[in-house]
């Protein structure tokens, strides 16, 4: 996420993973199935995102009963380069990991962070990519 390198993040996630949005906005997809997904999504958020992601604050993480399944909450700070605004968007991910890959996601991010700093959002208009995520 910092570098914005949609092949690092496909790298982790086996091939046949998940990575569901489910407060994805309207009209665009709820979900990325298969690591070529993953790559190909991401490209296109970041490239056309002008979220600049200066940190990942780590708030938690929790184990569960079952190993191969993680939870994360964060915080994501950045500026919007068109503005030179700032931007704290907090998220949770549930994550499913085997043999060392993702193999499914549930990403519940609050893009309204984003927006609110006065980043275009999907489907009115004016980011061109799948997500205008940080």
């Amino acid at each position: 996420m910092l570098d914005k390198s949609p092949d690092d993040l496909a790298d982790l996630y086996a091939e046949d993973a998940v990575h569901e949005f489910p407060f994805a906005f309207p009209g665009f997809p709820p979900l990325y199935e298969g690591r070529e997904a993953v790559r190909a999504g991401y490209r296109a958020a970041w490239g056309a995102s002008p979220a600049r992601v200066r940190e990942v604050r780590r708030i938690a993480a929790y184990d569960t009963a079952d190993p191969e399944v993680i939870i994360a909450e964060h915080v994501v700070v950045g500026t919007l380069t068109t503005k030179a605004t700032t931007f704290t968007v907090p998220g949770l991910l549930i994550l499913q990991v085997r043999d060392g890959l993702i193999t499914r996601v549930r990403d519940y991010m609050d893009d309204s962070g984003v927006a609110g700093a006065g980043a275009p959002v999907p489907g009115d208009g004016g980011a061109a990519g799948p997500r205008d995520r940080p």
